[in-house]
């Protein structure tokens, strides 16, 4: 080749290979600064204010035990409410959205100046500022707070004014609704470290932190009594950096853990870690909804919390130390959302969910109940129907010890309580699926067995959810039930959807009680029983209406006439639900550890988990142009045509290029990868999805 020729081409190859590098980093700027913008448009203010969510702005990580935010008065659940302005400090952990008027708020620390009483003096807030991972406050006596926390690790820098009296007051029993039970600690020059043990979320179990603080700079400790203490600062001291780890294993793994970084660093730290998480699940469609469904995804991966150490040791619910090739996690309400935030992050997050089936199966080895144990390794909520997680799980291709837990699950169904209306039918499920697990594991005399006990839910539901006439239908809490009525409990035999039609007489019964429970606003969003039922069309001859009825209640205003707190009362809720702001849901209405958020969720992708247990989804119109689900590595993108407000009914769909005559998937066609085009209209196409329907049925294989 002659020499120009050869020089030319040289440069030719050098400007190709700089343009494919360059091309690639600005790929890579384009994706860090995509993700980044998603942690940006999370508002973790929403839910804070008045009985609207019961969620708070702490400073947390993904799946973190640790959670740091403020102390206010007067306060909610989760220890803060927005509109207060008087501060009493700051506590290192919360069980969020969760109710019985919260849990957690250990350790609670309290900057002060002058003379001002340690105990007693209050802090004014000025302005604040907040996102994942971090928290930020001003006050009027000129203190700063910037807060930061990543996994079990947070940071807390500490400005006062030059020159000033100072120091921190220190509350080692403080907790929330939960009660203190115990706490041991020792003090350094610069430091506290020791253990604390609480109550779990309503008083029913107990739970212990190991927690190590570190200064940056000497202090003196003062005792006030037994379990509070003041921390004294020099007077040329301005700026303080506080560091804190906590452990569930041993107070070794907390000490161990402390570390020196700042706010900047852990800030830094702790949003690549929300980013991460937030690529797996992108929308484009309208930026202010867009928002408010990273505001609500974020609330979807607070919980439960990774207590195993890196060296795979682990305290198990027993309170025995154990160890782990992998990962271990507690800190569950698995009664709330074990049919929208589990099955969510089964979807998105395969990687740790594996883990957290380990740990749901983990229970039945080493000790579960109903709520909690008294050796909790960290605080939690409550455990019904964990074995129909595990089903599902299964069915969704996660592995599942069965074999091993065998006999704990049969034990703990054989303890189910049918004493109530509600429960009756909650017990019938896990009822149901422990035939299914048993017919999985070859024990099929036990299965049918078990298949028997769980089909008599029909005696039950002849007995107090057929007749309509009592007058105590629609009274909350009636007959002794648990937080609904009879009207929004007689829906929920999802293992069972053919039976409960035949129950009504046929389609045309079933559908006029279905008709006349969403006419007359008899459905509540308040709380957990009957978040099921609008899509409970979906396997009639009127699919179209729980397309309809899935984007009502996610973006429409709507009447609701029930709370926790009373009947059909005569102060009706008349709003849109989801809103992005401090008061948003209807009054007490409690997130439930991602359970409500994980609602939205589903409904705003436009697939919605049919029934836990079975790896199915329904489908309904997306509420963005284009949702990109990247759960397994393999990205599910879903397409909606003639995208608009009103068109929210499906016309037609396609799955990766061939059209699709049925209104749901699976789970492994999600897994996959691939491509779903739904074609929306401002009419129902009354025939779409009526062909090849899924409905569940007691004794589907």
């Amino acid at each position: 080749m002659p020499y120009r020729r050869k020089e030319s081409f040289l440069l030719f190859l050098s400007l190709l290979y700089t343009m494919r590098k360059l091309t690639t980093i600005l790929l890579l700027m384009f994706a860090a600064g995509a993700s980044a913008q998603n942690t940006q448009q999370v508002n973790v203010f929403l839910g804070s204010s008045g009985d609207h969510g019961q969620m708070s702005p702490a400073a947390s990580s993904p799946f973190g035990m640790m959670s740091i935010g403020p102390q206010t008065y007067p306060k909610l659940h989760m220890g803060y409410e927005h509109k207060a302005k008087t501060f009493l400090g700051f506590t290192h952990n919360r069980f969020e959205g969760v109710g019985c008027q919260g849990s957690g708020g250990n350790i609670l620390i309290k900057p002060f100046m002058g003379d001002d009483d340690a105990k007693t003096s209050t802090l004014t807030k000025q302005t604040e500022n907040a996102g994942p991972g971090f928290y930020q406050v001003a006050f009027t006596n000129k203190i700063k707070v910037d807060i930061a926390v990543n996994g079990n690790n947070g940071a807390e820098e500490y400005t006062f004014p030059q020159n000033s009296k100072k120091g921190f007051y220190i509350d080692l029993s403080h907790t929330l609704a939960n009660k203190f039970v115990a706490e041991e600690h020792e003090t350094g020059p610069n430091g506290i470290s020791g253990w604390v043990d609480s109550k779990t979320t309503c008083n029913v179990g107990t739970y212990r932190v190991y927690y190590a603080l570190k200064f940056n700079t000497p202090v003196q400790f003062n005792e006030i009594n037994k379990h509070r203490l003041t921390a004294g600062l020099n007077n040329s001291v301005n700026n303080v950096q506080l560091n804190v780890a906590f452990s569930s294993v041993d107070l070794a793994h907390a000490k161990a853990a402390l570390n020196n970084n700042g706010f900047s660093i852990t800030k830094t730290n702790t949003e690549a870690a929300w980013n991460n998480l937030f690529g797996r699940i992108k929308v484009k469609g309208d930026a202010g909804r867009e928002k408010l469904f990273y505001s609500l995804l974020y609330r979807t991966m607070q919980s439960p919390y990774l207590v195993s150490e890196k060296d795979g040791s682990y305290r198990a619910t027993d309170g025995s130390l154990q160890k782990t090739k992998g990962e271990i996690y507690n800190g569950w309400a698995i009664w709330d959302n074990y049919r929208t935030q589990l099955p969510l992050l089964a979807m998105l997050f395969p990687d740790k969910y594996k883990h957290m089936v380990t740990s749901i199966a983990n229970m039945y080895k080493y000790g579960k109940k109903d709520y909690a144990t008294q050796h909790e390794p960290s605080n939690t909520v409550r455990t019904e129907h964990a074995i129909v997680v595990l089903l599902d799980a299964y069915r969704k291709g996660f592995d599942v010890d069965f074999k091993g837990i065998t006999d704990s699950l049969i034990a703990d169904v054989d303890r189910l309580d049918f004493t109530h209306p509600d429960k009756a039918l909650e017990s019938s499920y896990d009822v149901w699926a422990l035939s299914q697990i048993l017919k999985i594991t070859g024990k099929t005399e036990l299965s049918v067995k078990y298949q028997q006990k769980a089909l008599q839910y029909k005696e039950y539901w002849n007995k107090d959810f057929k007749d309509l006439t009592k007058p105590d239908v629609d009274k909350v809490s009636a007959r002794a039930m648990y937080q609904g009525t009879i009207w929004q409990y007689r829906w929920l035999v999802p293992f069972d959807s053919k039976g409960l039609i035949e129950l009504m007489g046929g389609e045309e019964g079933y559908l006029k009680e279905l008709n006349t429970f969403f006419d007359n606003d008899y459905y509540t969003h308040a709380n957990e029983p009957d978040i099921q039922a609008p899509l409970m069309y979906n396997f009639t001859s009127q699919p179209w209406k729980s397309q309809n009825l899935v984007q009502k209640y996610a973006v429409d205003t709507v009447v609701q006439y029930y709370f926790n707190d009373n009947s059909r009362g005569i102060d009706p809720f008349v709003d849109v639900i989801y809103q992005n702001k401090p008061d948003t849901y209807q009054r007490t209405m409690d997130d439930d550890a991602g359970a409500m958020s994980g609602w939205y969720v589903f409904a705003a992708t436009g697939v919605f988990p049919a029934c836990s247990g079975w790896p199915v989804y329904y489908l309904s119109v997306p509420l963005f142009n284009e949702v990109q689900l990247n759960g397994a590595g393999k990205a599910f993108t879903i397409k909606v045509e003639n995208f608009g407000a009103k068109n929210r009914y499906i016309q037609s769909a396609t799955l990766n290029g061939k059209p699709l005559n049925r209104n749901w998937l699976t789970h492994d066609e999600i897994m996959k990868g691939g491509t779903l085009i739904i074609t929306a209209s401002a009419q129902p196409n009354k025939s779409f999805g009526t062909q090849n329907q899924w409905v569940s049925s007691v004794d589907m294989q």
